[in-house]
């Protein structure tokens, strides 16, 4: 097998996910664990404009200066890989891609054996060099399975849809209206999406009622939506984006009551979403 040239070109990694620690190694590491959790793989998803199901077809340990910022109880391969199916990536790719990934050593603190294993890829082409690859951060190379295989397809297919929900930014301005009856109100918090697009929590108080919660997609609040389920972009969007607590600046022009109400309501939607989930 011929290495790629120049292979400090590979060994460049790509900007780590947000939850992925700064440093190259990290960013380059892969190692071959499965069932990531939603949120872990959608990170993976979403910064990866190239995802490949393929086999390992050789890996090629590098050693010397070009190993020399390996994470501890890592080694670095240079690996080639046939392509049975490109998940996702507008331009294609070849049928057989290089790039460059650490892996954890085995029990025996020895290099693992990466050949004939079948994985998947979240990457992004190499710019000028066709049929290279660089990995997108931490994990982005995955032992293949048939439940990671489906879920990576589904979250795919949930970002390339027309509806897809907007990336959070932020929390925006909080409204509480009372009601006419003691304990009776509702709680409108709108939030910042990366491309302005509307999207706003709901909380309606009822005497003798759990609160009730929903979001809206638009400037329209339809009263008989219901909270996101569990593992699906919109969760992923608000439960790994919002902050633990109502900022203050969200409540800045409301009354002293009524933003407490608000706080309360913005911790039955925190509460109800659960937590991300993310390994890192």
């Amino acid at each position: 097998m011929v290495m790629p040239l120049p292979l400090a070109a590979l060994l460049i990694a790509a900007a780590p996910l947000a939850s992925a620690p700064p440093a190259q190694a990290q960013a380059l590491s892969a190692p071959l664990a499965a069932g990531p959790s939603y949120a872990d793989l959608a990170d993976l998803v979403i910064a990866a404009p190239v995802i490949a199901d393929a086999t390992i077809r050789s890996a090629t340990l590098i050693k010397g200066p070009e190993a020399a910022n390996v994470t501890p109880g890592h080694a670095r391969f240079y690996a080639e890989a046939d392509v049975a199916a490109l998940i996702r990536g507008l331009d294609g790719i070849a049928p057989r891609i290089g790039y460059v990934v650490d892996v954890p050593l085995d029990a025996r603190a020895k290099p693992p054996k990466l050949k004939k294993q079948r994985v998947l890829l979240f990457a992004r082409p190499v710019s000028g060099s066709p049929g290279q690859v660089q990995l997108v951060g931490a994990s982005a190379q995955l032992a293949w399975s048939a439940d990671s295989d489906a879920r990576t397809r589904r979250i795919a297919g949930e970002l390339a849809a027309a509806e897809a929900p907007p990336a959070i930014t932020g929390v925006g301005n909080a409204f509480h209206v009372p009601g006419a009856l003691p304990g009776e109100g509702e709680t409108q918090i709108f939030l910042t999406t990366a491309d302005n697009r509307p999207v706003s929590l709901s909380i309606l108080r009822r005497p003798g009622e759990q609160p009730r919660w929903a979001v809206a997609l638009s400037e329209i609040v339809d009263e008989a939506a219901a909270p996101p389920a569990r593992d699906t972009l919109l969760w992923y969007r608000l439960a790994c984006t919002l902050p633990a607590a109502l900022p203050e600046r969200s409540t800045a022009s409301l009354e002293a009551a009524d933003a407490s109400v608000a706080r309360e309501d913005y911790a039955v939607v925190i509460a109800a979403l659960g937590a991300c989930g993310r390994a890192s």
